[in-house]
């Protein structure tokens, strides 16, 4: 069930407006239980249409039994092709032809869509198929799926959640899979994601357990990339339908608190805030319907769930607080790994959907009764952030802001639309009532009203929508405020900005408005006051203007009302009541309430609309005269197409005016028809031709027979005045201008042709004026303006020929023949019973318009065979351009003449061979014989390249579509014979112009536009593209009515179009491709042959209409290769440059490219010529070269060669006959043709691979490319030759060749390998079946309560029975049985013979040179800076070379390699040698995983000693990194008990206090940190590591300190586990704990003493320092460190371990150390520290003793830097957890806070009251307002209760100078300071309020306060006054003239004395 926004375009994917499918289909709850047992199987869908196509038609229509027997033949094909494995031809195809049978709105049944639903999810998920196939099969599953109404999820139907996890894990778990494969990516993964979010509403909850059972252990923090791949398949795969009633353990409480668990073990990471916020919101929307699961005002939440997600919406809004940091750290997310490819494209999923989607799922009426529920929390949350929204505080958080209340109103919208209708079947105590919603509208109102003056234009359309969804909500509360602040806008009182917002808001409301009692008397008002918008200088302004015009036509009838009312006199007394309103708008502010419902009588609002009425017909008058001034004035247009405003105008002016004309009473209609008509008559306006042809027309749609009566005279006249007396296109003229000369002949002939198109019969009136004027302009006419003539003439035809809809009323016929009245105004049209006025052209229209076309065809063709034989008047010369003229002037006539009658033509007739044509090829469902080619993606048949078989016949299936002519009838062999000569004509042309005008551009560009619409425009325009421009103009103007939750509420003529673009549909649906004639095929080769002509634009022109022309015909492909390719062979030859981009572009970058790789009888040709082309000396060429290479690589990717289908589900969709035969016969065919192709591909390859070996680096580097994808094959591996070439390639002296042949030979010896381990079977490798001899599962002892205990212990000792690789097993929970491996394997890998050949054919190459040469590389200088690192593909590649050493099979031993690496290693003083002898040792090690024992200790104990003697003398700062990394390759995701004698080695690493050399001893630690990291928690020799840097905190040395503090962090980050029993005792524990489960990471016993230890010390070294000190002492050094590690900590996952430490141990510790001034280092370090603290998250509860801290040292700290410094956090800390701190830490941080404005530390003051200010505006309201009423009393008697004692008066004669300055008295500062204090207090009250308009209601009191009280004290109290009075005016300059009315006149004085110092005084 999705929004009536998509019930539209319900297939056309493409036209999904701004949130088609993927927002909408995710947003209603599911299906609710089944309204009838047995889920009645015939029905189509579980709601009706609302629309009615079939019987709107205008002729008859077919039954259901011809489309349900259509439907059964698709399917039939479908299992033939599947049965016979022809996926990517056939399958494709019959798919395709399915979503079209859809598309046209047949509906299959139930039973049917099932079948169909699982087949497909198979066919995507099916192992082994290609990869563009299972594409198509994804999306036809989407299609599906789109929408609930057709299946609901778990009664209709389940889907088994396996298929999808199998493909996920090989891109997310790729360890599971055991070996990588390199060869074959299986899946597009991108496409998978989407698959799911499809499939996941279909998943069963039954299988809830199942997935956890499997996913769940993969969780781990100690690898973190696996913690983000559980979360991610959770996300994914979870099923979030409700279980049914009694299965308790899988309610959504049941595995809850576990979530929530997970995600606290994730902390600071923004992913897992959205991931969790996804999930849970779509848990909230499925069983928000869900009898059985319990509800209560937190939704199916509890309370502290519910606060824990409103604090992460908090963190997810990114509200940046004081001088907070972000509360996500940078470097959690870093981590991700692969799961990145997990997440939601934030774009389409954006966060602020999450949001709204599980606050609107959750509410219900018992939020109504509790003090505390989701709906307070929302409104606390919008409380908070209010500030925000407000236009002068715009920043990154802006788009989020708007986007979070667009959906919470429109989420809200859908779900009271849908409860209403019932179609959502909610239990009655949840349903949503008019009490929730009020307090929903008032809870937005007031930031929208901020939202809709925003800066950035997305957040303004945002805020607009949401507005509009509000006042559908609760009309009375919206539209005063609303009113209120348009009116002044609207008569320019403020600012142009409000001005345009006004406008939109008006557009937005225009519906609500006319719907509403009371507020419709404005509508009139606020017509004539958007007026003066338009105009030419503000185009912007203009726009909104008519769109507003046109929101109001749409919706009422401009009849005046007040006609026969004798009891009204005309406007008065609408216009007194209007101004009596606005006066009153005036008085009371933005707060005015206006309720009509009860003020006014129904019977004196209908006389006061009925007034408002009688100023229509002079708003129509100004309006118009208005439009002419803003024509009179447009600029030229320079360009068509550019997006300027000017050009947008021009396309509203159409807009606006069809539905203005449309509504106009009949005397109105005449007043504008006068109007328009003479201004059409009297002006010339060049640049406005176009916008005023659109008015016309629509003035003739209208009304066509009065309009055409006045204007078709007054316009022929015209055409001919011109014409004759003022010699208007007597000549030819350059350029594209149209001449001054020539402007008022074309002002008239646009007029007249937008005059008479689509406007029904009406001209068979006129139609000999209309003949005649075509006849005789075409005579006289030259130059430019032929091509408007020639445009009119199309205009006629279509207008003649063409089915369309003739009805733009706002009413049906009876309710305009009883009357209109008020009642009329914004009435709802039913869309099930419309009654259409449709034009079919009558035999007259048709002859009318064939005689047009013979007479203006006959002319064309006659003038162009005398133009090109030489008989005509007009010769070539060579010198002028008359000849040029004159065929591109017929080409363009010719080329309209067809496109205007194209649904005359008949694809029949036209492709009848001509041998038999009396006998008619008919069949019962009337197939078309067509020889397999496919309508738009056109691939060919696999016969293709059987050149014996005969073609295979497709039937299409063409519906009825109203067709005017009868068969055989006199008129219909005359068209189309006069096309077929049209086209010999064309080609005698094309042939001419090649011989004898081969320069000649200008004519060429017609001519295969002519070409073009030849081909195309049969049966339909197709050269229009009439359908997609009716759809997009279609959906851009419902956009405005469409509401979430209703469907088709739309104005009529909107309905009315829909029925018009369903016809278009049907007629696109039947213009199927057709077989092609014998012309065809000669005009496809004239095609093909200027394809590579040698001019660009000739090029161009012929390609793309080559392209179209090839669509529509069928076959046309095969016929055109093989002349492109000669052309292309040819050009390469001859160095012919532009001819060969000319073959290139045809052949690689069109659509021929799928012919060719399917049709190997071409591409082997195609393939050398590409590569012989790609030497070519030209840039460009090389360029497209480049471009293509991708492409041409694909053509030797493997075939399919199995596809793993579950029987059954393709055994469902079987056909009653027996097909059997057709089956074996299709696929022994394409056996064959594989065959074929595979023998063809072996050939090219070992021509290539010759190739690849002799030619110049250049074309090497091609081939080679190309020879990897063809020359290696699960079957046969590679042959001879290719092995040759990449092992010998690989120590290539080219580097680029080098790196390429590389890459081949690992992809070799991979497969080599992939396939032994699938023991040599496909099947096996294709369903990832892995045998590897030496893994083994060992069952765990999970029921030992010291299991885990031991199994971590066993990782101290070097023994160990079996290597435990994977980090997961037991980290979170255990399973049965762990994956491991044997530590001495006795058999390895067994090889089959074709295995065993190859690798003895490599083996034999790799000799000592082979080495020797390829080290020799290796230690080369890179070529730029950024290959200078250790490269993973070099070692890869050496680990398999070693693996065949071992075996004995190279030509070298491991004694030479032992040599060479001496000599690579030399004397180990340059870093390139240290990066080789990394790369080589990296692989030596890795090489020995899984071999023998005595092979591994062989290895080791060489590369030991030399490792060692590196570790401890060789590095360098320039050669760490490597070093690093090949730890990291050595170590990662391994067992430590491989590697043991480097673990063992780097563990005993000590400090050496007496080593000077810092570099060694921190790189050392560097790599004990590498170790740690890599192995994680299985590293358990930390002790004696830890112990060390404890001793040595205070290490002299920065680097060592800072290595020391990460490596101390890393520990204890890794030390951490959880190792539950099972998955189960998992879930119990969390469930058993709380709503949101354990608290993980709490620090032991060891862990707190130990912090607390250092702590001390630190205190003790701090007594120690001596002040002042500037050298580093223990103190600043061991400082440093523990900071470092704490930094490291606190922003990372596992920070919450520290929690307990922060208000006793480290607050103080930091606050002293940020008193150090002589070591910046050490205050910027402490100080970033400190302010990580309020961002870490506490669990509710926890943050009490960290809150009496912060208060404690803020009030008693005797350091005022200390006490400003811990006011930062209290803010943060307050605003993070808003939701969480009890009623009474509220109370006492404010109670801190206020009290430090007294501090006696200016600063400290200051920042108090900043803070308060801040504290204040982030507050819910009713907490806000206690705490100002208690403040404002207290500080005004404070400021009250101490007045500055008087000045006493100077003595006479005492000396001036002594007055001014007395010492203050310490009675006299305390008084000042409490003044201060007071001062800042109220400072901050006012400024906790900065965009509130009108301001609260205290406000003017408190500031007349200071200006009377305060404003006069000398020194700082009198500056902070002055500063707060004038910063409150400065922020409210936008809505001062509002906000003075909350001042009485004495207030605004006092305030002005201040505001206001004169500067004379």
């Amino acid at each position: 069930m999705d929004g009536s926004r998509d019930r539209l375009a319900e297939l056309i994917a493409s036209l999904e407006g701004k949130d088609g499918a993927d927002l909408s289909r995710a947003t209603s709850p599911g299906g609710g239980e089944p309204r009838e047992s047995n889920g009645n199987k015939d029905v189509a869908r579980n709601r009706p249409r609302t629309y009615p196509y079939f019987q709107y038609l205008p002729y008859e229509v077919e039954d259901n039994a011809e489309r349900e027997q259509n439907f059964d033949e698709i399917l039939k094909h479908l299992y033939i092709a599947i049965k016979a494995g022809d996926f990517s031809t056939g399958a494709i195809y019959w798919t395709r032809e399915m979503r079209n049978w859809l598309g046209l709105k047949f509906d299959p049944t139930k039973e049917q869509r099932l079948k169909m639903v699982r087949l497909y999810y198979e066919l995507a998920l099916a192992p082994g198929i290609d990869v563009n196939a299972a594409e198509r099969f994804s999306s036809m599953f989407m299609v599906l799926t789109k929408r609930k109404h057709y299946l609901r999820p778990v009664i209709d139907l389940t889907l088994d959640w396996k298929p999808l996890y199998r493909e996920l894990k090989v891109f997310v778990l790729p360890s599971e899979s055991g070996m990588v494969h390199t060869a074959n990516v299986k899946r597009n993964f991108r496409t998978l994601a989407k698959l799911c979010t499809f499939a996941q509403l279909y998943f069963d909850p039954k299988d809830i357990p199942a997935i956890f059972e499997e996913v769940l252990p993969h969780f781990s923090t100690s690898f973190t990339e696996g913690a983000y791949v559980v979360a991610g398949l959770l996300n994914l795969l979870l099923p979030t339908a409700p279980a049914k009633e009694g299965e308790e353990n899988l309610m959504p409480q049941s595995y809850l608190p576990t979530l929530f668990h997970l995600w606290t073990l994730i902390n600071r990471s923004r992913v897992f805030d959205s991931t969790f916020l996804d999930l849970f919101s779509r848990i909230a929307r499925d069983c928000l319907v869900a009898k059985q699961v319990p509800f209560t005002e937190y939704g199916i939440f509890s309370k502290d769930q519910s606060s824990l997600i409103f604090t992460a919406i908090l963190r997810l809004l990114e509200i940046p607080v004081g001088q907070a940091t972000s509360p996500y750290s940078g470097t959690v997310d870093v981590s991700a790994g692969l799961a990145i490819m997990l997440e939601r494209d934030s774009k389409k999923h954006p966060i602020a959907h999450h949001i709204a989607r599980w606050i609107v799922m959750s509410l219900s009426p018992a939020c109504l009764d509790q003090p505390d529920s989701i709906m307070t929390n929302l409104e606390g949350l919008i409380q908070a952030v209010e500030t925000f929204f407000h236009p002068s505080n715009s920043g990154g958080w802006t788009k989020t802001l708007s986007q979070l209340v667009y959906y919470l109103a429109d989420f809200f919208v859908m779900r009271w639309n849908r409860e209403k209708s019932g179609e959502l079947e909610m239990p009655e105590e949840r349903r949503l009532n008019d009490a929730l919603k009020r307090r929903f509208v008032l809870c937005l109102r007031e930031v929208i009203f901020m939202g809709i003056y925003a800066k950035s234009g997305t957040a303004m359309n945002f805020s607009l929508s949401t507005l509009q969804s509000l006042a559908y909500l609760e009309p009375n509360l919206i539209l005063p405020g609303a009113l209120q602040r348009i009116y002044p806008s609207m008569q320019g009182l403020v600012e142009v900005h409000r001005t345009t917002s006004s406008l939109r808001s008006l557009q937005i409301l225009s519906r609500i408005l006319i719907r509403t009692k009371g507020f419709r008397c404005h509508v009139t008002t606020m017509l004539g006051l958007a007026l003066p918008g338009i105009d030419a200088n503000d185009l912007e302004k203009t726009l909104y203007t008519l769109s507003f015009v046109q929101s109001v036509c749409y919706s009422i009838p401009f009849y005046d009302l007040t006609k026969g009312k004798e009891d009204i006199s005309g406007s008065i007394l609408a216009v007194e009541w209007i101004t009596s309103e606005v006066d009153r708008m005036e008085r009371d502010g933005s707060n005015v309430e206006l309720d009509y419902q009860n003020e006014l009588s129904d019977s004196d609002e209908e006389l006061i609309l009925r007034s408002s009425t009688a100023g229509f017909a002079e708003f129509l008058s100004s309006f118009l005269g208005r439009v002419f001034t803003l024509l009179e004035n447009l600029p030229d247009a320079s360009r068509i197409r550019s997006g300027s405003p000017e050009e947008n105008v021009v396309n509203t002016l159409p807009a606006t005016f069809t539905p203005l004309l449309a509504s106009l009473s009949p005397e109105l209609y005449d007043l504008s028809l006068n109007k328009i008509a003479e201004f059409v008559g009297n002006h010339v306006i060049h640049q406005a031709r176009d916008a005023m042809a659109f008015i016309c027309s629509a003035l003739c749609k209208v009304n066509p027979v009065k309009a055409l009566k006045r204007l078709v005279p007054v316009l022929i006249q015209s055409i001919r005045t011109e014409i004759d007396e003022n010699g208007a296109a007597s000549t030819r003229n350059t350029g594209t201008d149209v001449l001054p000369r020539d402007r008022g002949l074309v002002w008239s002939v646009t007029m007249l042709s937008m005059c008479v198109v689509h406007v029904g019969d009406a001209v068979l009136q006129h139609k000999e004026q209309l003949f005649d004027i075509a006849v005789y302009m075409q005579q006289k006419c030259k130059g430019i303006p032929t091509v408007h003539v020639s445009n009119y003439i199309h205009h006629l035809l279509l207008n003649l020929t063409v089915i369309y809809t003739v009805d733009y009323s706002l009413y049906e016929a009876d309710i305009l023949a009883r009357g209109l009245g008020p009642d009329d105004w914004g009435l709802i049209p039913d869309s099930r019973n419309l009654n259409i006025k449709w034009h079919v052209p009558c035999q007259e229209e048709i002859e009318f318009g064939v005689k047009l076309f013979k007479s203006q065809g006959e002319s064309a063709l006659r003038q162009l065979t005398g133009l090109t034989d030489g008989s005509s008047s007009v010769k070539r010369d060579g010198v002028g351009k008359e000849w040029s003229d004159e065929v591109s002037r017929n080409l363009v006539l010719l080329r309209l003449l067809l496109s205007g009658v194209s649904l005359l033509f008949d694809a029949k007739a036209i492709a009848k061979p001509p041998k038999e044509a009396d006998s008619d090829v008919s069949d019962d469902i009337s197939m078309i014989y067509t020889n397999g080619d496919a309508p738009d993606a056109q691939e060919n048949d696999p016969e293709a390249s059987l050149e014996d078989s005969e073609e295979e016949i497709k039937p299409t299936f063409p519906y009825p579509i109203g067709y005017l002519l009868e068969e055989g009838s006199s008129l219909y062999e005359d068209i189309h014979d006069l096309r077929e000569r049209a086209g010999a004509v064309l080609h005698k042309v094309h042939q001419f112009l090649v011989e004898k005008q081969e320069d000649d551009v200008s004519c060429f560009g017609p001519l295969y536009t002519a070409y073009r619409s030849w081909f195309i425009d049969v049966g339909i325009e197709r050269s229009a593209h009439t359908l997609d421009r009716a759809t997009r103009l279609l959906s851009a103007d419902i956009s405005p009515y469409k509401v979430s939750g209703l469907r088709k509420q739309y104005p009529r003529p909107l309905l009315l179009r829909r029925a018009h673009l369903y016809h278009l549909q049907r007629v696109r649906h039947n213009s199927y491709p057709r077989p092609k004639s014998e012309l065809d095929k000669q005009l496809l080769l004239d095609l093909a042959q200027s394809g590579v002509s040698l001019y660009t634009e000739v090029r161009r022109n012929a390609q793309s209409s080559g392209e179209a022309a090839l669509k529509v015909v069928i076959g046309g492909r095969r016929l055109v290769i093989p002349p492109l390719l000669d052309a292309l062979e040819k050009a390469v030859e001859t160095s012919d440059f532009p001819r060969i981009k000319g073959a290139m572009y045809s052949l690689l970058f069109g659509t021929l490219v799928k012919t060719i790789g399917k049709d190997w009888r071409h591409t082997p040709r195609l393939i050398k010529a590409y590569i012989a082309a790609s030497t070519a000396d030209k840039p460009s060429i090389q360029k497209l070269c480049a471009t293509a290479t991708l492409q041409v690589m694909d053509f030797g990717r493997p075939l399919e060669r199995m596809v793993i289908l579950d029987n059954d589900t393709v055994q469902s969709i079987a056909p009653a006959e027996d097909v059997l035969s057709i089956v074996g016969r299709k696929k022994a065919i394409i056996a064959k043709k594989l065959a074929r192709t595979e023998v063809k591909k072996a050939a090219l390859s070992d021509e290539m691979v010759e190739m690849a070996r002799t030619s110049h680096w250049k074309k090497a580097s091609r081939t080679a490319a190309i020879v990897i994808t063809l020359g290696l094959r699960f079957d046969g591996i590679a042959s001879e030759n290719m092995i040759d070439l990449v092992t010998q390639g690989a120590t290539d002296s080219h580097p680029g060749l080098r790196g390429l042949y590389s890459g081949a030979f690992v992809a070799l010896l991979s497969l080599i390998d992939s396939r032994a381990c699938a023991q040599h079977s496909y099947e096996n490798f294709l369903l990832d079946k892995q045998h590897l001899p030496a893994k083994i599962h060992v069952p765990t002892r999970r029921e030992d309560p010291n299991w885990t205990e031991e199994f971590l212990a066993g990782f101290a000792n070097p023994d160990a029975e079996y290597y435990v690789d994977h980090d997961h097993p037991g980290w979170l929970a255990w399973t049965e049985t762990m994956p491991a491996y044997k530590t001495n394997p006795e058999i390895e890998l067994e090889y089959d013979a074709a295995e065993q050949r190859a690798l003895s054919q490599v083996g034999r190459l790799l000799t000592r040179t082979w080495f020797s040469t390829f080290f020799g590389y290796l230690k080369q200088e890179p070529r730029d800076a950024g290959a200078d690192r250790f490269r993973l593909s070099n070692a890869m590649l050496l680990v398999y070379t070693f693996e065949l050493m071992y075996k004995g099979s190279t030509a070298v031993k491991f004694s030479d390699i032992v040599e060479d690496i001496a000599i690579v290693f030399g004397d180990g003083s340059d870093r390139h040698q240290h990066r080789a002898t990394a790369e080589i040792l990296g692989a030596l090690l890795t090489s020995t995983v899984d071999k023998k024992s005595e092979i591994r200790v062989m290895v080791w104990e060489y590369a030991f000693p030399i490792i060692q003697k590196v570790f401890s003398d060789g590095l360098t700062p320039e050669n760490s990194a490597y070093w690093m990394t090949f730890l990291h390759l050595v170590l990662q995701g391994k067992d430590p008990r491989r590697s043991w004698p480097i673990v063992e080695w780097l563990a005993g690493f000590r400090l050496d206090m007496a080593s000077n050399a810092a570099f060694k001893e921190s790189s050392k630690i560097q790599l004990v940190q590498q170790c740690v990291s890599d192995l994680g928690w299985h590293f358990q020799l930390e002790k004696p590591i830890i112990k060390d840097f404890l001793e040595h905190l205070d290490h002299p040395y920065k680097g060592v300190r800072e290595a020391m503090g990460h490596t101390l962090a890393t520990i204890y980050r890794t030390r951490y586990h959880e190792s539950y029993k099972d998955i189960n005792s998992l879930i119990e524990a969390q469930k058993a704990a709380s709503s949101i489960g354990t608290r993980p990471y709490r620090p032991s016993e060891d862990f707190s003493v130990m912090i607390e230890d250092i702590f001390k010390r630190l205190e003790q070294w701090r007594q120690e320092r001596e002040p002042g000190q500037q050298t580093p002492s223990s103190y600043t050094s061991g400082s440093k460190t523990v900071l470092l590690w704490l930094d490291s900590t606190l922003s990372s996952y596992e920070c919450i371990e520290l929690l307990q430490f922060f208000p006793n141990v480290f607050m103080e510790q930091l606050l002293h150390m940020m008193d150090i001034k002589e070591d910046q280092e050490l205050q910027a370090l402490a100080y970033h520290v400190f302010r990580h603290l309020p961002n870490i998250p506490h669990r509710i509860g926890e943050d009490t003793q960290l809150i009496d801290a912060l208060i404690r040292i803020g009030r008693t700290s005797p350091l005022w830097h200390q006490r400003l410094r811990v006011l930062i956090n209290m803010q943060v800390i307050y605003f993070r957890r808003l939701f969480l701190l009890s009623h009474e830490q509220q109370q006492s941080l404010f109670e801190c806070v206020a009290s430090m404005l007294e501090d006696p530390q200016l600063e400290v003051r200051l920042g108090a009251s900043s803070t308060l200010s801040g504290m204040i505006r982030c507050s819910p309201v009713t907490l806000r307002g206690n705490i100002v009423e208690a403040l404002n009393t207290r500080l005004t008697k404070m400021l009250l209760d101490s007045p500055l004692p008087k000045k006493p008066k100077p003595k006479a004669g005492a000396s001036a100078a002594s007055t001014g300055t007395s010492t203050p008295t310490p009675e006299h500062a305390r008084l000042v300071l409490t003044r201060h204090a007071a001062v800042l207090g109220l400072g901050a009250l006012v400024q906790a309020f900065p965009y509130s308009s009108p301001p609260p209601k205290w406000i003017p009191g408190v500031l007349t306060t200071l200006a009377n009280k305060a404003n006069a004290d000398p020194g700082m109290v009198g500056k902070s006054v002055k500063s707060i009075l004038s910063d409150f005016k400065k922020t409210r300059q936008d809505t001062w003239h509002m906000d003075l009315k909350a001042f009485s006149q004495e207030q605004a004085e006092d305030l002005d004395g201040v505001l206001w110092k004169s500067y004379f005084a």
